[in-house]
């Protein structure tokens, strides 16, 4: 075992060896980059490409620092609101989480040039929610309070058309006029399981409830919360690498932890890892959220090399072949 000795007044971590021990990274796939994320990122580095310096995004791209911090370094501005962008006539991205309706509203009133690049399995949910709309529904939409896309989505519709649930007990305390002529739609980045359980505590509740034909999660967070499900009862640890307000990776923690392995962490950097938390872990699960670029993958691999004798053990469940195509405007 590794013989640390920590100095937390400095936050300094000393790592000596007597010799190293074997573990096993059994290392998911997939992982890292979904193709929305993907195609967002290649919309800015396009649009910097074609355009030059400045580009300005409307919130964080995806919801990685690392790749935030690189696009920064390329010339893209990140901002929260438009009003925080000059009229300057320079491009403007929104992110792949999507927008309100008001926002590319307001964009045109300032004649802004702004390129959309919501996730296209996001925009589909928008697109659900404006039929059942358009079809008299109310509309019940299973996510997180506060989070970006689901800010976009409520923001489709006028205020009050959109109700929503977070848990299997919010359903309980749903308060809808017309209990016959409902819809549910759901944030793309959320648990497969749990959102199962609260489509089943709609329909007990209310069995004539509509929704979508194809469920909203998107491919790549069903399989990577799949493959976690594999990875997480033959781990006596699990990381996963993501950001703290990444919806998707905060999902496959608490999948792990659900699926057998309570010992379950994420963190955003090599650097974050607390290497007293190794202690007894002889297997160590790996993956990496929607948002997180496989160079990250690499480095906490190389870091745990630096303390362990790795093997490293690929779990394929499926393979991912989707890609989605970038605005034409950016490659004409």
């Amino acid at each position: 075992m590794p013989t640390i000795a920590i100095d937390l007044s400095r936050k300094i971590f000393y790592i000596g060896f007597m010799s190293k021990t074997d573990i096993t990274i059994l290392l998911a796939s997939p992982r890292g980059f979904c193709a929305g994320v993907d195609r967002a990122i290649q919309i800015v580095e396009l649009a910097l490409q074609k355009y030059g310096e400045p580009v300005y995004v409307r919130h964080e791209i995806v919801h990685n620092k690392f790749v935030v911090d690189s696009l920064r370094d390329k010339g893209a501005i990140f901002v929260e609101e438009l009003d925080e962008i000059p009229d300057d006539g320079r491009p403007v991205i929104f992110s792949a989480h999507g927008v309100p309706k008001k926002v590319p509203q307001d964009a045109k009133e300032r004649d802004m040039f702004y390129i959309d690049a919501t996730c296209p399995l996001v925009s589909k949910v928008h697109r659900e929610a404006e039929r059942y709309h358009k079809d008299g529904k109310t509309i019940i939409l299973i996510g997180h309070e506060g989070h970006p896309e689901v800010i976009g989505t409520m923001g489709q519709l006028p205020k009050g058309a959109v109700v929503l649930v977070e848990t299997v007990e919010d359903v309980a305390g749903v308060q809808v006029d017309n209990a016959d002529n409902l819809a549910w739609c759901s944030q793309t980045t959320l648990s497969v399981d749990d959102t199962s359980d609260i489509v089943d505590a709609l329909q007990r509740r209310f069995p004539d409830i509509h929704g979508p034909h194809k469920e909203d999660i998107c491919y790549a967070t069903t399989n990577r919360q799949a493959a976690v499900k594999v990875i997480a009862p033959k781990s006596d640890a699990l990381i996963v690498i993501g950001a703290p307000n990444s919806s998707n990776s905060n999902r496959l923690v608490e999948v792990a932890k659900s699926y057998g392995c309570r010992h379950a962490m994420m963190v955003q950097r090599a650097s974050d890892i607390d290497w007293r938390w190794f202690e007894n872990v002889k297997t160590l699960g790996l993956t990496a959220g929607a948002s997180a670029p496989e160079t990250l993958v690499d480095e906490v691999i190389e870091a745990v090399r630096k303390v362990y004798n790795v093997t490293v053990e690929e779990v394929e469940i499926v393979e991912e072949d989707v890609t989605f195509k970038v605005p034409r405007s950016l490659t004409a």
